[in-house]
């Protein structure tokens, strides 16, 4: 079954509305990392809209299961990761005007610079994984580019209804296997919530799902551990088609 790596950036999103101290995103990760998650993932976004330098600094050193980065494919952005060393670090698109992250990177229109920057990453010692739509064209500039893995958008999988929610998962089924042929590691995340995870989570080759916005929108209502560990039966309990 999938890891579950839970995405905190709206518990700093909430603290940020005030630009107070709390909620404190690290407390959320220890208590996300007690209830069960196999590890935290961050967006530090270049308009800093949640996440701060700060917290993905003590992050560092708090994590105990993994610490994934997100970042922008820019020289700031690789400079923090080569400097705080995270874990894993998953790089997306990203545009200042968009309320999250909108779909995968356009690999094959980056690959020059994910060849250059993508094997600083990993001689850093981080694992590198690049996000993208479920497209054969980013899958394979991704293996062109020596990533150790993709992550999946599974944003219109969780966006669409009836026939067209069975082709979305269709397609990121496609996809995990056309990347598992190409020697890429396969995750997955978007919009994953506590009704369409099961579904991805059985999908093959999937290592690991990253879901944030429905675990903390369900920690309001019933507080993180319950949110956590809710989500972790919900993937555990997948029927997995993996072969």
């Amino acid at each position: 079954m999938p890891r579950l790596h839970v995405n905190i950036d709206h518990v700093a999103t909430l603290r940020q509305a005030r630009r107070e101290s709390q909620p404190d995103p690290v407390a959320a990760a220890v208590l996300c990392e007690l209830a069960g998650a196999n590890g935290i993932t961050v967006h530090l976004r270049e308009d800093r809209r949640h996440i701060q330098d700060r917290d993905l600094r003590i992050l560092k050193e708090t994590v105990k299961t993994t610490l994934n980065m997100e970042l922008a494919l820019t020289e700031e952005m690789i400079g923090i990761a080569m400097e705080i060393a995270p874990d894993e670090v998953c790089v997306v698109p990203e545009k200042r005007e968009e309320l999250t992250t909108e779909g995968g990177l356009d690999a094959a229109a980056n690959l020059s610079s994910l060849e250059r920057e993508v094997p600083r990453l990993r001689e850093a010692g981080m694992l590198v994984s690049i996000f993208v739509n479920p497209d054969p064209n980013a899958i394979e500039a991704a293996a062109k580019c020596s990533a150790d893995f993709i992550e999946l958008h599974t944003g219109c999988y969780a966006n669409a209804k009836g026939l067209e929610k069975e082709n979305e998962l269709k397609r990121l089924e496609t996809s995990a296997r056309y990347a598992h042929e190409l020697g890429l590691r396969v995750n997955a995340g978007h919009g994953l919530d506590y009704d369409n995870v099961q579904a991805v989570a059985a999908l093959p080759f999937i290592e690991e799902l990253n879901i944030g916005h429905s675990i903390v929108s369900h920690a309001v209502m019933v507080g993180l551990d319950s949110a956590v560990r809710e989500m972790q039966d919900r993937i555990l309990s997948a029927e997995s088609s993996e072969e």
